[in-house]
């Protein structure tokens, strides 16, 4: 069996206390009536709810879906999947299969169209539930429901079927949108890919077990080698997106980008596999931690320059940072820590100080934080 760290373990926090808070942010993120994401609805559903845009999205849903299996929180995660599948789903059309990224509360679809990161978090976690819990029936079988998903994201659009994958099918990199020109590495989860490989049909296997060595490979090039940041979209060879982006502007490091390396901490600590893309966590926290040691979080071109751009999601920003101390492969509890192991372990206790956000704007921050203090505390697993 495979033995996950516990980083605030190794920086001297007690097991009782990792415990108690642990506890306290599941009561807050699930139960408290004043900061609460999560909200049964009816007898047998649930959402969670984009606090800044009053909305439920695959994003938070999936995400919702991965703490409740990480949690063994079994009816919560059933609600949530009900929803998603009663109100997400489309059944028609070009992107049935796949599920509308944004509803209103009430299950009314706000877009017809799919973000692949919601995609990829709902397979994973109905793999891991299929593995602890079992599978059911109907919807409720979660392996099927999982390899079903897994088949629509990648072969939408062949044999006549309409639409469009979600992932190129020439360089195996995960799209922004179905039928994108360009990628969002952020998107980029190849810790989950290899166990897609062992839980999708077997005529899909050799696609995941490629898709997992691209996304590696990719990372290492969408990383600034100075400073360890990634645009938010970018190009296919990792450069910032140079395509004009009719919403807005998002070759800067930016929200979606503060995933990535909290994805690269994980990859490393569940498979230690470095295919160039680990330093990019020690970058990342030598740039906020040595560099702008002190400052407020600012926003900047992925080289380092400054922008002038508030940073929406400070609290989001400090976890995922933290969680890349996954990736500094030494015991943080050590005597003889190189400077990398200082580093990190300064992060950790940083975000172990840290409460949750509260307001407005706590979804995406808080969705972040509970992954954090997961990964930090050695709960977040593979079944």
């Amino acid at each position: 069996m495979k033995e996950y760290r516990n980083l605030f373990a190794e920086v001297g926090i007690s097991e009782t206390e990792i415990e108690k808070k642990l506890q306290d942010h599941i009561h807050t993120f699930f139960y408290d009536e004043e900061e609460r994401i999560y909200h049964p609805a009816g007898d047998d559903m649930g959402y969670l709810v984009d606090t800044g845009n009053n909305d439920a999205r695959t994003e938070g849903m999936s995400y919702g879906m991965m703490m409740c299996v990480q949690l063994d929180m079994k009816e919560e995660f059933d609600r949530i999947w009900k929803w998603s599948k009663t109100h997400m789903w489309m059944d028609y059309g070009d992107n049935e299969g796949y599920f509308a990224w944004s509803c209103q509360l009430d299950g009314t679809k706000n877009a017809q169209g799919p973000a692949p990161d919601g995609e990829e978090f709902y397979a994973m976690a109905l793999i891991f539930a299929s593995h602890r819990w079992g599978d059911g029936e109907g919807i409720f079988n979660y392996s099927s429901e999982a390899k079903e998903i897994l088949r629509a994201c990648i072969h939408k659009g062949e044999n006549g079927r309409p639409g469009h994958a979600m992932w190129n099918r020439e360089n195996h990199q995960i799209l922004f949108v179905p039928g994108s020109p360009f990628t969002d590495p952020s998107y980029h989860l190849p810790h989950f890919y290899t166990l897609f490989a062992d839980n999708c049909y077997e005529e899909d296997r050799e696609f995941w077990l490629e898709a997992t060595k691209a996304s590696r490979e990719y990372l290492v090039t969408a990383c600034h080698p100075e400073t360890g940041m990634c645009a938010e979209y970018a190009e296919f060879d990792g450069r910032p997106i140079e395509k004009e982006i009719p919403w807005g502007r998002f070759d800067t490091f930016f929200s979606d980008a503060y995933r990535t390396v909290a994805n690269i901490g994980l990859d490393y600590e569940w498979w230690g596999v470095d295919a160039g893309q680990r330093v990019a966590a020690e970058k990342l926290q030598y740039f906020f931690g040595v560099t702008h040691k002190g400052e407020e979080f600012k926003t900047y071109e992925i080289d380092g320059t400054e922008l002038e751009r508030p940073v929406l999601h400070p609290v989001g920003l400090l976890a995922t940072i933290a969680q890349g101390a996954l990736a500094i492969p030494e015991n943080l509890g050590g005597d003889q820590l190189s400077d990398a192991g200082k580093l990190a372990k300064e992060w950790v206790l940083r975000f172990w100080n840290e409460p949750m956000r509260k307001g407005e704007r706590r979804y995406y921050d808080n969705c972040l934080y509970l992954f954090a203090f997961l990964a930090l505390s050695g709960r977040y697993r593979m079944f």
